[in-house]
């Protein structure tokens, strides 16, 4: 794609970046098969190729983004299928994150929607804000049909209503800062993202990957001061507020790297896991933390990423449970990390059946079910309806994320891949599964020979 930048327009590193970006561009549109925007709406503005001239058109003009482009690209999951689709290696998730951090600096939203974005930006990063509004969302589902009538806003404070869970779990007391310590001789030393969002969820899933790398031999720590990785806020433009959170992070990782060693860095939410191995990207031109960001990319590995270096120990649990494997966005086309959580399921004993249209978003994506609700409930009923057409017993996926969005559609219990490999080698059943009443379904334990 030809670009028109002027010489100081390129002085800005950002501006460069994106320029790159933009001429990689072939207007080929294979983008536009794989778009879950274009796929539901048939816009060619709602589509990566026709983001990309919005987006090129903004810049190069140097004028505040106009309603029209904005609308365009709030649209956007930021799912990353058409990265995986396009063919000349478009980085169409830089590019994207840009335009919306120009869209934060130049566009005054309407009222609504600034009150809207503000709230979530001060509250779904930090887990003690989170938790009370989780609290405040159970007292306020009763009246959920009178708050989904209100003009303007309603739709959304009814959508993020139905999206809080029934019950606020009780803190998890691994969720604490310290370390836990490996079983037997130690094989490694790896931190663990506590996150923001998902302690308050879903405790559980920290908790059983922290059992299953114990019982490997490897030592867990959380060091002291990290937290949200910033994801949820940089990805609605807020830079300065995203790389606040993400320098704590390097802060504490680096300290822990320094001292006794890290082999990784775990994460639990592939959507956090996403960003954190950009952070090296977000930091090339801080002269503070363009090294220390790198290394932490560099060491930064998924879950069930970092089990495979491991070889899972073999099951001590038999079941015949069949298991629909939901690959979320940011783990499949953020990541590339698309068989090994399969691999470890059907280890673990698990019959593994991929989902149809597998590649195409639930409809979650970070705050992206919050702001665009509508559109994110049509995601969701396609990727429901596709999940069952596979009859499986119960949905593994790896993001918090997907599984409150895809839980809110479907009976299927609905679990993390580290529960049930965790369960699986000799932890306890996942909750969801318990509640769910798999416990009288399943065959005793297997008796595992001496020697």
């Amino acid at each position: 794609m030809q670009t028109n930048f002027t010489p100081d327009q390129l002085k800005d590193p950002a501006m460069a970046s994106s320029e790159k970006i933009l001429r990689t561009c072939v207007h080929c549109g294979f983008c536009t098969a794989t778009c879950p925007t274009y796929l539901l709406l048939g816009d060619e503005l709602d589509s990566p190729r026709g983001r990309i001239y919005l987006i090129k058109d903004m810049l190069e003009s140097g004028k505040p983004a106009s309603p029209e482009v904005v609308k365009h690209i709030d649209r956007c999951l930021s799912c990353l299928s058409c990265m995986t689709t396009c063919p000349s290696g478009v980085h169409y998730m830089h590019l994207v994150d840009h335009a919306r951090a120009y869209i934060e600096a130049t566009y005054r939203r309407p009222w609504h929607d600034r009150l809207l974005r503000s709230a979530l930006a001060n509250i779904l990063p930090y887990p003690n804000r989170f938790r009370l509004a989780m609290g405040a969302a159970l007292l306020a589902k009763p009246f959920k049909g009178l708050i989904g009538a209100l003009p303007v806003l309603g739709h959304r404070l009814q959508a993020m209503i139905e999206l809080a869970p029934a019950r606020v779990p009780a803190r998890s007391p691994f969720g604490q800062p310290g370390a836990f310590k490996a079983e037997g001789e130690r094989r490694g030393r790896v931190a663990i993202l506590s996150g923001c969002a998902q302690p308050v969820l879903k405790p559980g899933f920290n908790e059983a990957a922290i059992r299953l790398l114990n019982r490997h031999g490897v030592d867990v720590v959380q060091p002291k001061g990290e937290g949200c990785c910033g994801a949820l806020v940089h990805h609605m433009g807020r830079d300065q507020q995203g790389h606040e959170f993400a320098k704590r992070n390097i802060d504490a990782w680096i300290a822990e790297m320094d001292g006794e060693g890290l082999d990784a860095i775990v994460i639990t939410a592939s959507g956090c896991g996403t960003t954190i191995k950009d952070y090296g990207f977000m930091f090339r031109d801080d002269p503070a933390y363009a090294e220390k960001a790198a290394r932490v990319s560099a060491i930064a590995k998924d879950i069930t990423e970092y089990v495979m270096s491991l070889d899972l120990m073999e099951p001590v649990r038999e079941t015949d449970l069949v298991v629909a494997y939901h690959s979320a966005c940011s783990m499949q086309h953020g990541q590339a990390i698309r068989t090994e959580p399969k691999t470890l399921l059907k280890k673990a004993g698990f019959t593994v059946k991929d989902v149809p249209e597998g590649h195409i978003c639930c409809g979650s994506a970070g705050t992206y079910n919050l702001l665009q609700p509508e559109i994110a409930t049509q995601l969701r009923a396609r990727k429901v309806a596709n999940i069952e057409r596979t009859k499986p017993d119960l949905i593994a996926t790896g993001n918090i994320g997907c599984m409150t969005q895809i839980g809110k559609g479907t009976e299927i219990p609905i679990v993390h891949t580290v529960e049930l490999l965790d369960w699986a080698i000799g932890g306890p059943m996942p909750e969801t599964l318990e509640k769910a009443g798999f416990q009288s379904r399943l065959s005793q334990p297997l008796t595992i020979a001496a020697g």
